[in-house]
């Protein structure tokens, strides 16, 4: 009876035309379509909210943080889940929650209220089904092309703020910010929910070969050996605890870290500054919708790139990317331009989001093997601790100043030391990227 069943499952995913793992790709893309657009959403929201409940700006963009800051505490444990029973329980928590915070969130009356639904529920539960997951097991099925496939579902984030976010403005402005938290939380409950059924954590599960590969095991696996730069580091079996006591680890950490304060910090307060400095409130939702659009080939250009140049080129074009959205910000202060906000959107959309296609890899690549899950998901501490700085960190110097500028200037220093980290860190010493080593 085992054998039967287990002929039948090969069976069945061999008859597929292609290679299970794209299938994985495209779940993935949906997902990251509709789940980074629940929670980019905020910014959308952060407008109507403060004007109807009076709230400081800090206060409010402190939810966003606050959520962040849940995922930071939870996720070594999700990689640990990740790594002993697979992603699709972790997926499902998160739609659970997501869903349930946006259900939730026109109840909303108080401030806590405020950070238990759009915080904790819709920014922590988008944390489990996003970003840091899929980077916890997209790696698994792709090594030739690895930066590659996790680039183009991570791209599905810009074709649902493409298609998202201008309709949850159009109901935000015609229906009210709470009408649209409901159709977000109805779209995440059964968009998301059915496909996870068919989420795998590796190749291995389906009785394949990363890549799609015919070779044997044994073929690809001398292959891959033959590639290894520093073998000492590379046959060592690194665990969870290994990890953490080298530097590499904290490079990394400490690069996450600062990139993360910079996206988030542009991504959640970018709406209310460009309608602070004179933009429309609806000028101000296309800018945000239009980074999401020129990431898309952003992140599939520059993660295939970095497959034949290296992460840390691509992850340092990310970091420049950031600090000029930064730079031409300021520069909108003084001139509102149409030619530095489309500066702004390229620079933000196809530069700074190519970051989400090497951070997988850039781990993966130094610390690949069975605990890889764990140790990536304790580095996510560090990369969701920059997602919750910066928004509250942007906020509270605002409230201080009365002004983004010292904020913004702030964050182009960190873009700048963040790839100076990853640098350091060195995947590249480690594993050369196997897109530009011959087949065998």
């Amino acid at each position: 009876m085992i054998t039967l069943m287990e002929q039948t499952s090969k069976h069945w995913s061999e008859r597929l035309p292609f290679y299970y793992g794209w299938l994985i790709v495209a779940i993935a893309f949906v997902t990251m379509a509709i789940g980074v657009t629940g929670r980019t959403a905020f910014s959308l929201l952060m407008p109507p909210l403060i004007e109807e409940f009076r709230w400081d700006r800090g206060l409010a963009a402190g939810a966003f943080s606050f959520g962040f800051l849940f995922s930071a505490v939870v996720s070594p444990f999700v990689g640990r889940v990740v790594d002993a029973r697979g992603p699709r329980i972790v997926i499902w928590s998160g739609v659970a929650l997501m869903s349930a915070g946006l259900l939730l969130a026109p109840y909303v009356r108080s401030p806590w209220q405020l950070y238990a639904t759009l915080g904790v529920a819709v920014s922590g539960g988008a944390n489990l089904m996003t970003y840091t997951v899929h980077s916890q097991f997209l790696p698994h099925w792709f090594v030739r092309r690895r930066a590659l496939a996790i680039s183009i579902a991570f791209a599905g984030a810009g074709v649902g703020a493409v298609l998202l976010l201008p309709w949850l403005q159009t109901i935000i402005l015609t229906e009210g910010w709470r009408a649209s938290c409901v159709a977000m939380g109805w779209l995440v409950l059964f968009g998301i929910a059915p496909l996870t059924f068919f989420v795998k954590k590796s190749p291995a599960d389906v009785g394949q070969n990363p890549d799609g590969e015919r070779a044997s095991p044994d073929t690809t696996a001398k292959r891959h050996a033959a590639a290894i730069i520093d073998p000492a580091w590379a046959a060592t079996e690194w665990t969870l605890r290994r990890a953490v006591r080298t530097t590499r680890f904290w490079w990394i950490a400490v690069g996450y870290f600062l990139a993360l304060i910079a996206w988030y910090a542009v991504q959640v307060h970018q709406t209310k500054y460009l309608v602070e400095i004179g933009f429309s409130p609806l000028v101000a939702a296309w800018a945000l919708g239009a980074v999401s659009i020129v990431a898309i080939p952003g992140q599939i250009l520059l993660g295939a790139l970095s497959d034949r140049i290296g992460r840390e080129w691509i992850w340092t074009a990310g970091c420049l990317g950031f600090a000029m959205s930064y730079a031409t910000l300021l520069g909108l202060e003084y001139s509102q331009s149409r030619g530095l906000l489309y500066c702004m959107v390229l620079t933000q959309g196809f530069f700074g989001y190519a970051l989400t296609s090497v951070m997988g890899p850039i781990v993966a690549e130094i610390f690949e093997g069975p605990h890889y899950g764990s140790i990536f998901g304790t580095i996510t501490i560090g990369l969701i601790g920059g997602g919750a700085a910066g928004p509250w960190l942007a906020g509270a110097i605002h409230d201080a100043t009365g002004s983004y500028r010292p904020a913004f200037l702030l964050i182009i220093g960190f873009c700048l030391m963040s790839a100076i980290a990853i640098w350091i860190a060195g995947p590249r010493t480690i594993r050369p990227v196997l897109g530009r080593i011959p087949k065998r």
